[in-house]
């Protein structure tokens, strides 16, 4: 499969002067440490998330379908626990193809929040929803799911979160319990959270399902340096780095660089940015946890699991969260 931009396609930048301004401290900080790094929200511009769309329908990547398998196999227990006018607010939606299984299970829904870092990307999901459900509130939101969010006018009727996709895996702990704490604290306690959970498996299933043998993920890790050239007028030679994913046992994760192929500089603003060959941007992680861990991380944030669904391989798990009595 080829991306469905051509490599240098230009794609509306973002123009909203914080967003821009977020970002710009963050690379500036990042490439400023001594293992430089890009934090992974920055890879979802417009470009981004279509990029990484196209990665979910890979054959290497298995997380969406193994997820989409367990959600459609389990829609009537999960969607038992949600009542008829509920709100569901989805954090990260992306396209928020997934949501759909949810939605066609309960036609009389409120409301559905989906939010996303990237503005263009959303506003396009938004309008697709509201005309495949018609009669469905749809209020997105356009922040960062790890800081506090603004919620439109809603319903006090029941709230459910969903949360797909294993993006949890992108967090460390500290931001896993910081966000399910405010998750609780925005939810509810009448409320629920379904979960998407990427298990630990065999580096031989994982490896490729973040380096693809097309090259789509290449490309979407890349973006993120055209991302910086065409909004913080960085003079990146995106040529000139090479993508990398690679297993690290110790933290149960697949990191995702950005090699530099030579001795470079990358002048941004007013600072200069200096790379020996080999040495890497951090730009991705993406975890891979076992049941046991998910029940630790749940400790204090006001959840508890409740129920567990897996595919037969036990590649990947759809918890249900309760709130704590």
């Amino acid at each position: 499969m080829t991306s469905t931009l051509a490599p240098g396609a230009q794609t509306k930048a973002i123009t909203n002067p914080a967003t821009t301004s977020r970002f710009h401290e963050d690379i500036i900080a990042g490439l400023s440490a001594n293992q430089k790094t890009i934090p992974s929200q920055w890879l979802y511009d417009e470009k981004g998330s279509k990029l990484f769309e196209e990665i979910t329908r890979l054959p290497e990547y298995y997380p969406t379908r193994t997820e989409t398998e367990i959600l459609r196999s389990h829609a009537d227990q999960l969607t038992s626990r949600i009542n008829a006018e509920a709100v569901l607010i989805e954090y990260g939606a992306g396209a928020s193809e997934k949501t759909r299984i949810l939605l066609d299970q309960l036609p009389d829904l409120s409301a559905y929040v989906p939010i996303d870092v990237s503005e263009d990307f959303l506003a396009e999901t938004a309008q697709d929803l509201r005309e495949s459900y018609p009669g469905l509130k749809v209020e997105p939101v356009v922040a960062d799911f790890l800081g506090d969010i603004k919620m439109p006018p809603l319903p006090e009727n029941q709230r459910v979160g969903f949360f797909p996709g294993s993006t949890i895996g992108n967090l460390s702990d500290p931001e896993i319990h910081a966000f399910l704490i405010r998750a609780h604290r925005l939810i509810g306690g009448s409320g629920a959270f379904i979960l998407g959970v990427d298990l630990r498996k065999p580096i031989d299933i994982l490896i490729p399902a973040y380096d693809d043998a097309a090259g789509v993920t290449a490309a979407f890790n890349l973006n993120l340096l055209h991302r910086a050239n065409r909004e913080l007028s960085a003079d990146f030679e995106p040529s000139g780095f090479r993508h990398r994913a690679l297993w690290n046992e110790s933290e149960s994760r697949i990191e995702m660089h950005l090699v530099s192929a030579t001795d470079q500089t990358v002048r941004i603003s007013d600072q200069v940015f200096t790379f020996e060959a080999g040495e890497t941007i951090h730009t991705e992680n993406s975890r891979k946890f076992s049941l046991e861990d998910m029940h630790r991380l749940c400790g204090g944030t006001g959840w508890r699991i409740a129920d567990i669904y897996q595919d037969r391989h036990a590649l990947f798990a759809v918890l249900i969260l309760q709130p704590c009595p």
